[in-house]
């Protein structure tokens, strides 16, 4: 039966990929109100898709914003439910002027599909549906039983797919989750997402004197707001990449030695190269790899204060505005973390100075599942199988706040079958896809979907 499947989406390749150029074409930025009707396009094509398929309920479920796409095909007696979630919502295009064709115009070129969307995330999801399409012509139905949601909110923050999951618990309730929106270390090299970081941040504002005074005449009696930010900002992470704020740590995860081992056998990135930098400044006593996959970070992400034209303007800024971002692991609640910094830099800001400060809304805690886990080591054998080369085991640095969610409801593994590549240029100009995921990660989901029912 697997065979046949696979070899039904090698022979129909060439149509499967002019629909997915169809997918693609769709402009469905979700952040702009002006493609409000492209983003309720992108819903219809996975709906009458899913419907020609043959999937049981399909449903666009409307919400405050930008709908969400339901469907269940649950035929297959003595086997597990699997949730498939992803989303067909894309990023802003812009700056247009630097993408080298049009960015829903796909194009292929040296063995990539260019357009935006490609890997994050239509060009996955189209993946999975084509996977369906082959087993429903080829068998005439599915191994397990399959809950699909697909929404068009997740580059918003996904939040009344929140709403929608909490209060149909039982609707989307699987025994566990199938998720590929993440991707491989390098190109070819098949990779398993184990761990994901979570995410909470902070702005906060310094305010000195009611409006910019001249440094001249009030040097030395004033507070300067951005030398002050200065202060407070080198009390939060010492020059080791220790963050200083009190209970930071509490909580999190010693890393285990099978976990350093499992770090070693991934193909490292020569940050050097790849950055520009000079050298890496990982924690002490933690490798950049370790750091960057299974460490929190503290990291300021903007910093804006007094004149920033061309030349000198001789000023005391009134004020000076800080944005950070903290990367969290388990153990650590983004919320606490949240409590704890506005605690240390209320404590630390400079006198002369007063402070306002607003918290990040969206926020979300780490993921990790057992790499042990047979639903996740199936998934790697399968990604093996279709690649030729042994499959490694990673924690990400980046953040799927709906992985959370759903470990949350569900306290049920998550797997994440992910295809894209370093070289994606995810949310940049001239995203791509490789050729090479589209035809090897096909092959890796039939032989994951026929794996679990063993």
């Amino acid at each position: 039966m697997t065979e046949e499947v696979v070899q039904y989406l090698r022979n129909n390749r060439e149509a499967l990929l002019n629909r997915l150029y169809d997918f693609l074409s769709i402009p469905s930025i979700s952040t702009d109100s002006e493609y409000k009707e492209d983003v309720k396009k992108g819903a219809e094509f996975v709906a009458d898709y899913l419907n020609e398929i043959g999937f049981e309920q399909v449903e666009i479920i409307e919400t405050e914003r930008h709908p969400l796409v339901y469907a269940e095909w649950m035929k297959a007696e003595n086997a597990p439910t699997a949730l498939f979630y992803g989303h067909y919502d894309v990023q802003p295009a812009d700056p247009y002027e630097e993408w080298v064709s049009e960015p829903f115009q796909p194009e292929v070129r040296d063995g990539r599909i260019y357009a935006r969307g490609s890997s994050d995330d239509k060009g996955q999801v189209f993946m999975h549906l084509s996977v369906f399409e082959a087993y429903m012509n080829t068998v005439g139905e599915l191994p397990v039983n399959i809950k699909v949601c697909i929404e068009g909110e997740e580059e918003i923050g996904s939040e009344n797919l929140t709403k929608i999951l909490k209060n149909n618990k039982e609707k989307f309730a699987a025994d566990f989750s199938v998720i590929s929106d993440s991707g491989m270390v390098e190109s070819g090299q098949p990779t398993i997402t184990y761990g994901l970081k979570g995410f909470t941040g902070l702005e906060f504002t310094l305010k000195g004197p009611s409006s910019d005074l001249h440094s001249g005449m009030y040097g030395g009696a004033v507070r300067n707001p951005a030398m002050a930010m200065a202060h407070l900002l080198t009390t939060l992470k010492n020059e080791e990449e220790v963050v200083m704020v009190d209970g930071f740590y509490d909580g999190v995860e010693e890393l285990t030695d099978e976990e350093r081992k499992l770090i070693k056998e991934v193909p490292g990135e020569d940050f050097k190269a790849s950055t520009g930098i000079t050298d890496t400044t990982p924690e002490k006593g933690f490798t950049a790899k370790e750091h960057t996959m299974t460490r929190p970070t503290l990291e300021i992400n903007g910093l804006y204060s007094g004149y920033q034209g061309e030349g000198t303007k001789t000023i005391i800024p009134s004020t000076a505005t800080a944005k950070i971002t903290c990367r969290l692991v388990p153990g650590q609640d983004p919320d606490r973390i949240q409590d704890l910094i506005v605690e240390h830099l209320n404590h630390h800001v400079p006198n002369g100075v007063t402070i306002d400060i607003t918290r990040e809304p969206l926020s979300a805690k780490a993921y990790k599942v057992d790499p042990n886990h047979p639903l996740v080591q199936k998934a790697g054998d399968s990604l093996t199988k279709a690649f030729g080369k042994e499959t490694v085991y990673v924690r990400m640095g980046g953040s799927i706040p709906v992985v959370e969610l759903l470990d949350q409801l569900y306290k049920k593994p998550v797997v994440l079958l992910g295809f894209g590549t370093p070289e994606d240029g995810l949310h940049s100009p001239n995203e791509s896809f490789p050729l090479e995921s589209f035809d090897k990660g096909m092959e890796t989901i039939v032989y994951y979907w026929d794996s679990v029912t063993k």
